[in-house]
């Protein structure tokens, strides 16, 4: 068996296209198992790929890593013996958690959430498809492309009969840029998708036209209502580059205007 090395194994959950969390020993106080410097991931599962020392350690750091992976929030963590805890935080600030392990030490750990960057899922190997495709992984979003359709350094290709295999999340996004082909069955795909925004390089005219058939087979309003068309914003482009170009300028607000709205605190919460 090779030697563990943690960097590589960040390296290849980075690959997978999941969340996960990096946790890292950073001070020890007394006797501990563990020792500053001990790195390990930890998974969406709860899985820790690594040795950051003894149960007490690990189940405190399992705790943390769920909810840094649900937050998005780096934090420090303090795993301190029992009779030390008083409250949830210490002083300065850290996290606490009890340790009821005989050897008495503490530990702190640093926590730090790893999210991909969201996918931007593209129906259609048309030029302007093939365009939003180069725009979006020039911008570092991770790109899924039809099967066989021949774009090259693409995180993904997918069967688009069997679109729901893709997995998309709600923070990802859909553009259906097919163009004539198919694209009933494009739209039909990805407005049946989790994404929350799904847009179609098309005019307003054609757009509605085959929403009225999805309507008319019995899709919920609701879905056929993220639809935005034409898809980009307005920039006056008429070739492909330009209109891939307005399509992820529009991807682009919308993530960030997404992201500010999950930072602000509701009002009716505060």
């Amino acid at each position: 068996m090779g030697k563990f090395d943690i960097f590589d194994t960040i390296d290849s959950l980075r690959k997978t296209g999941q969340p996960f969390c990096v946790a890292t020993v950073v001070r020890t106080a007394d006797v501990t198992s563990a020792k500053a410097g001990a790195k390990a991931a930890i998974t969406q599962t709860g899985e820790i790929l690594g040795h950051l020392g003894g149960g007490c350690v690990q189940r405190a750091v399992r705790t943390a890593g769920a909810e840094a992976i649900r937050s998005g929030e780096t934090q420090m963590i303090r795993v301190k013996p029992s009779d030390k805890v008083v409250s949830l935080r210490d002083d300065d600030g850290a996290q606490l958690f009890k340790s009821g392990c005989p050897s008495g030490g503490t530990v702190d750990v640093l926590i730090e959430p790893y999210s991909p960057p969201p996918m931007v899922a593209i129906f259609g190997a048309t030029p302007i498809g093939r365009a939003i495709a180069a725009h979006a992984m020039l911008a570092g979003y991770r790109v899924a492309v039809p099967a066989n359709a021949g774009f090259a350094g693409v995180t993904a290709e997918f069967d688009p009969a069997q679109f729901e295999a893709l997995s998309l999340s709600a923070d990802d996004f859909v553009v259906v840029a097919s163009q004539g082909a198919n694209d009933l069955a494009s739209l039909r795909a990805a407005l049946a998708s989790p994404a929350r925004r799904v847009s179609m390089v098309a005019s307003r005219r054609k757009a509605a036209t085959l929403s009225g058939k999805l309507v008319a087979e019995g899709m919920d309003a609701s879905l056929i209502g993220r639809l935005k068309s034409p898809a980009g914003l307005d920039l006056g482009g008429i070739d492909p580059q330009d209109i891939a170009l307005s399509v992820m300028a529009e991807i682009a607000l919308w993530k960030n205007t997404d992201r500010k709205a999950k930072e602000t605190p509701n009002e009716n919460h505060a």
